[in-house]
């Protein structure tokens, strides 16, 4: 049976969709569309058409499951031609979301009418592709040429309200949706000539008479949009708006089938599905019921634990908040009421919204508070003594069934467990700094972790509005296990003659938002060091004994100004120099891609050696861990990803080609070795 159906009413035809759960524009769903629009030409009683979905939403999109399958005719391009040209009114009733082919539907129809909580967007940027149905002319016809590029670059939806504003929208219905869209498709039934969206001109001649607005917007963007090439693809279609509709849709396609066909789109596709993966767990029952998560305690009030707990009150959860001095839960407590505060400023939070926020925080200097808490996530520092001693009183604290967890970034999960009656509880919630912001959430399955557990973790981590990925227990779990070797050979490479900003350098042309002395600087050079100034062992311990910890204190592994901008530093050349004649390196050239092969081909062997001891799931999670906790630019779709586009065989040559200066401790991975020699990949 067709997802789409019709009916009439009076002489208006109502073409319904009916294609759950996101009415995807499936080839059945354009099949459909293009024979009501025909039934509609072809009966003199219709004097009107109504282009409606059934549930939670309008036309979301292009159909994932057809992804990388060869397309059915009708194509899209072909349906929305064919609605924009039937002879008789088109209306578009949205509620939910019109995305990417939903909104190229709507744009297509002569009016559109929405329901005020509906959403608009072109998010095909984020897939490394552009609208290709015409959507990259017809959006700057009707809503501007400055929101069409604000809205196809970025990918994000704007409301309701600021469509109607920009001429997107006509009509904003309040009130059942289907009897308005009728009434308003019978008030312009008669109107002639109908309005084409793909024949107005008004809006794009604004831009003709200023073709600077396109150089201006790369300017001004080019920080957000570097390495990408969908966005600049993407301000060339739009650029092509302002040429004859024919010749401009040309433009588009082209420009589509160039980005369809390169590695970027397959990179940015593949971590669309690695995304939507990383959330099944393996292992577990699937009629594994989660358990009731209704208050949750966070111990620590400091960065880590006030962002954390930010999280779940912004998800409407109440949270007690424990810290050991009146001072630390009261500065805690005030840093969380300005990081919302800021946002509100910014428009995303109202003031009231605030209020109801900080209005589920009960902070608190006593740990018995915790008894009455569902789940209770320890924020201290990194100290397996001070995390045994809390779990151990955790232990005798908290009520039966009570979920226990760690935000360690490295320590095991198991050995903090054994202090306590019930390590079936106990489940490692690795968030990244700052918690509140950052989307990763590595959930780490201990030994004797309950399967129940594991599957609360997972579903708190959407209703948190994170990304969760299961880590198995090893030092520094998934991310920060492969952040070891790179930092290592950063190191390493500045005795024998890189500097740390040519390291940085080949980082951030590679796509990184920062290189490894950079980041450094940024998190604290003094992070986890031992604050011993006479213990000094390294080129880190050096720096920091010399207060060189990072921006915050204007020096580290470079100079900082009193804006914050970076030089490089003749003290640290100093230091380097010193170390290298103490430990009698001696000093070459350094070539860029022996950085490469030593700081990101190294990674890749760890995350083999990961995926060998089974510490993570799949390859793909370790792509999604890297991603959104470190950066890792997605348009090399991830480490794995990336190995298998760079060639297995490459990286593994490469390793070899190092291995005698890579440390008497570095393992090459036998799974990388083998994949290599069967010309096999990781993630396809």
């Amino acid at each position: 049976m067709s997802p789409i159906s019709t009916k009439k009413h009076g002489d208006v035809l109502i073409v319904t969709s009916n294609n759950p759960p996101v009415n995807a524009l499936g080839h059945a769903v354009r099949e459909g569309l293009v024979k009501a629009i025909e039934e509609a030409d072809a009966d003199e009683s219709v004097k009107a058409v109504v282009i409606i979905c059934q549930g939670q939403t309008y036309f979301a999109g292009a159909d994932i499951t057809e992804f990388g399958k060869p397309m059915q005719m009708p194509m899209l391009p072909i349906v929305v031609d064919r609605i924009e040209a039937c002879t008789k009114p088109v209306v578009a009733a949205i509620h939910g979301t019109a995305l990417g082919g939903g909104l190229e539907v709507a744009l297509s129809c002569h009016y559109r009418v929405a329901v005020p909580t509906a959403k608009f967007g072109v998010p095909e940027v984020k897939l490394g592709i552009l609208p290709g149905a015409g959507g990259t002319q017809r959006l700057p016809r009707i809503a501007g040429v400055l929101k069409a590029l604000e809205m196809a670059t970025s990918g994000n939806p704007i409301g309701a309200k600021e469509a109607a504003h920009v001429g997107l929208v006509d009509r904003i219905i309040e009130g059942d949706l289907e009897p308005h869209a009728v009434a308003f498709a019978e008030e312009v039934r008669d109107i002639r000539p109908l309005p084409k969206t793909s024949e107005r001109d008004d809006k794009v001649a604004e831009a003709r008479a200023n073709p600077a607005i396109f150089d201006e917007f790369r300017k001004a963007n080019a920080k957000k949009f570097r390495g990408f090439e969908a966005p600049e693809a993407v301000i060339k279609a739009v650029e092509a708006s302002l040429k004859p509709y024919a010749e401009g849709v040309l433009d588009e396609r082209r420009l589509f089938m160039e980005l369809m066909t390169g590695t970027q789109a397959r990179a940015q596709q593949y971590f669309f599905f690695a995304e939507r993966k990383a959330a099944k767990v393996e292992n577990v029952p699937e009629d594994t019921k989660p358990r009731d998560i209704r208050k949750v305690g966070v111990i620590g009030a400091g960065t880590m634990g006030g962002g954390i707990s930010m999280n779940f009150l912004s998800a409407g959860i109440p949270v007690t908040i424990v810290e050991m001095e009146q001072a630390a839960l009261d500065r805690g407590t005030g840093v969380m009421l300005k990081n919302y505060e800021a946002t509100a400023a910014k428009g995303r939070m109202t003031a009231e919204q605030v209020g109801q926020a900080m209005g589920l925080l009960t902070p608190t200097l006593k740990l018995e508070d915790l008894a009455d808490c569902d789940l209770i996530i320890e924020a201290v520092f990194e100290n397996m003594d001070v995390k045994k001693d809390i779990f151990t009183k955790l232990d005798a604290i908290a009520k039966p069934g009570a979920i226990l967890a760690s935000n360690t970034s490295y320590l095991s999960i198991d050995d903090i467990a054994a202090v306590t009656s019930r390590p079936q509880d106990v489940v490692g919630l690795h968030f990244f700094s700052p918690a509140n912001v950052m989307k990763l959430l590595e959930v780490v399955r201990g030994a004797r972790t309950a399967p129940d557990v594991l599957v609360t973790a997972m579903q708190l981590a959407k209703r948190i509005k994170k990304v969760a990925v299961v880590a198995g227990v090893c030092y520094g779990f998934i991310g920060n296990r492969m952040l070891i070797p790179r930092q290592m050979q950063a190191m390493q490479l500045l005795l024998e003659g890189a500097t740390p900003q040519q390291i940085d350098k080949v980082h951030v042309e590679f796509g990184m938002p920062m290189g490894p002395f950079q980041m450094s600087d940024l998190a604290g050079v003094d992070i986890g060091w031992h604050r011993d100034p006479t213990r000094i062992e390294n080129i880190r311990d050096a720096l920091a004994a010399e207060g060189r910890w990072g921006q915050k204190k204007g020096a580290g592994f470079y100079d900082y100004d009193d804006k914050r901008n970076p030089s490089p530093s003749p003290r640290v050349a100093e230091i380097i120099d010193e170390f290298r004649q103490k430990t009698g390196t001696a000093q070459r050239e350094i070539s860029d891609q022996e950085i490469v092969e030593r700081t990101l081909y190294t990674m890749v062997n760890e995350a083999a050696l990961i995926l060998e001891g089974g510490f993570a799931q799949r390859a793909s999670d370790i792509d999604v861990v890297w991603v959104y906790g470190y950066g890792w630019p997605v348009y090399r779709g991830g480490p794995m990803f990336w190995a298998d586009t760079e060639g297995l065989s490459r990286i593994v040559e490469g390793i070899r080609n190092q291995l005698p200066r890579l440390g008497k401790d570095f393992k090459l991975s036998e799974l990388l070795v083998s994949k290599a020699e069967a010309g096999e990949k990781f993630t396809r």
